[in-house]
């Protein structure tokens, strides 16, 4: 049943990142054109502040989430209307928390946006907080459904709010160029496919709409709480880490610079979603197996998922290398292409922070949230410490290169440390070893990949598409020829050969009945 639904989630919300991929291209485009690079940085600007305002909610959710998985594997129901009545009300809270944060950082908005000429930027602020905030009221619903393993359905009302979104704010911009009616839409259809969804989830589980009588144990909250507490200030570092770049870069160099690099971003961000479809949606069905299953079991299948993580980030990681300076060329022009040095230390950080999906995913839901709760505040003093530093004198570079010492400097093996030794019993070294030899064969995938590819100029889109396959292909095949003969390997030979007989008798059965 795991594998069932976490092949369903993945299916679903492939297709759904696909859709959205391509219309987010259309988007994009609409909006450089019609409203300019300096639009598009202030878009990534406050979107990066706001962000600092959700950290206030971090703590919560997966806590909850992570209490959750229990009950729910159990179907004890009265336990899950309790906990799901006290992440409501906390959310409640934390949406009054959110908006009066939000309201007290506008006066200094002047102070954080540099060089910018762009008009009604307080109300444009209003309306991104106004964004922020309501979907807060609706948002347990979303969790509840992940941790049931159906959040497919979460996806599919989504693409459809987002296809509809996009499609309205193209028309916007093109026939009228209005940013804030622009914004306006995506918050009425926002609030409206979070009230849909509310009413979907009432109707599957009904027993959510009774009246609460049960109240959470001392036990529980006492853990709730002390998660919470760990898992804020893991989310503060972390933020300071991945959500600061775009401040740093306004204040010391310009808005501009945040539109050139937010292009970077999107096409990095595309290829992130449309990994993390995968590891989103396995990622309660292995909190469901830590829940049930014996340690054996779980590292097994942790082994098979690391092979899984290192495959499909060292394939975008090839692609991205290859393919996003051309592309960004015969997209929108070469003025909008940065150094080859910022690409290379983006690709890094890519890489490195995808490589720790897997052990992140076993901590997480393992439950270990307080053991490490100091080392992302740790991660985000050396990140922001060395990015200052480094942007003052070898410019926007400096803000990246920051952000791979830190994660060398902590995560990089806290987080592995702290899983073998508490959720494996076995020595950490059995992962550095294998993460060495993964990113040797990726290294040398690339040289391979790249070799093959320079022998096709890039200069118009069949070239570039020809070259994208090429990196598709070559390292897929390269792959199996190498790991063909792990464990990790067959298991997942395995689960394809079930799923196309079990396509195969489906299609019997439909054609009998035809």
């Amino acid at each position: 049943m795991r594998i069932r639904n976490s092949i369903i989630n993945i299916s679903v919300g492939l297709v759904n990142q696909l859709i959205i991929t391509s219309l987010s291209f259309i988007s994009r485009t609409v909006f450089i054109n019609s409203l300019g690079i300096e639009y598009l940085g202030i878009n990534g600007l406050l979107t990066n502040i706001l962000a600092m305002l959700t950290l206030a909610e971090a703590g919560i959710g997966a806590s909850i989430m992570y209490s959750l998985y229990k009950p729910v594997a159990e179907n004890d129901q009265l336990k899950i209307k309790a906990l799901m009545n006290f992440y409501r009300n906390a959310y409640m809270v934390i949406a009054l928390i959110v908006l009066s944060l939000g309201l007290l950082i506008m006066p200094f908005l002047g102070l954080i946006i540099k060089d910018s000429s762009i008009e009604n930027i307080h109300l444009i602020y209003c309306i991104f907080l106004l964004n922020t905030v309501l979907p807060y009221l609706y948002v347990h619903k979303n969790s509840f459904l992940n941790v049931c393993q159906k959040g497919y359905i979460v996806t599919g009302i989504y693409s459809v709010s987002a296809i509809i979104t996009t499609c309205l704010k193209i028309g916007i911009l093109h026939f009228t160029r209005d940013y804030i009616l622009y914004l306006i839409i995506d918050s009425i259809i926002t609030i409206i496919t979070t009230i849909l969804l509310s009413f979907w989830v009432n109707k599957m589980y009904p027993f959510l709409r009774g009246k609460v009588k049960e109240k959470l144990d001392t036990d529980t909250k006492y853990n709730i709480t002390k998660n919470v507490k760990a898992i804020i200030l893991q989310n503060i570092g972390n933020y300071l880490v991945f959500g600061t770049d775009n401040i740093i870069i306004s204040s010391f160099v310009s808005v501009t610079a945040v539109g050139l690099y937010s292009n970077y971003h999107m096409l990095i961000e595309i290829c992130r979603s449309f990994i993390n479809q995968i590891f989103n949606n396995v990622y309660h069905s292995i909190g469901n197996l830590v829940a049930k299953e014996n340690v054996d079991k779980v590292y097994n299948i942790y082994k098979v998922y690391m092979l899984v993580n290192f495959w499909l980030y060292s394939l975008f990681t090839i692609l991205l290398l290859i393919t996003i300076e051309p592309f960004i060329k015969l997209w929108i022009g070469t003025e909008f292409i940065m150094s080859k040095s910022v690409l290379i230390v983006l690709m890094i950080i890519f890489y490195e922070r995808g490589m720790r999906n897997s052990i992140t995913t076993l901590k997480t839901t393992s439950g270990i949230f307080y053991k490490d709760r100091f080392a992302p505040l740790i991660q985000a003093a050396i990140n922001l410490i060395i990015s200052i530093i480094l942007v003052q004198n070898i410019g926007i570079v400096g803000v990246f290169i920051g952000t791979v010492i830190s994660a060398l400097a902590v995560p990089f093996w806290t987080t592995p440390y702290l899983v073998y030794k508490k959720v494996f019993h076995k020595p950490v070294m059995n992962y550095f070893s294998k993460y060495i030899l993964y990113i040797a064969i990726g290294i040398g995938t690339y040289w391979i990949t790249n070799s093959i590819c320079s022998f096709v100029v890039a200069d118009t889109f069949f070239n570039l598409i020809l070259i994208g396959l090429i990196c598709l292909i070559l390292p897929n095949l390269l792959y199996i020829g190498i790991f063909y003969k792990t464990e990790e390997f067959k298991y997942l030979f395995k689960i394809v050969n079930i799923l196309m007989l079990n396509l195969k008798k489906k299609s019997a059965v439909k054609q009998k009945s035809a």
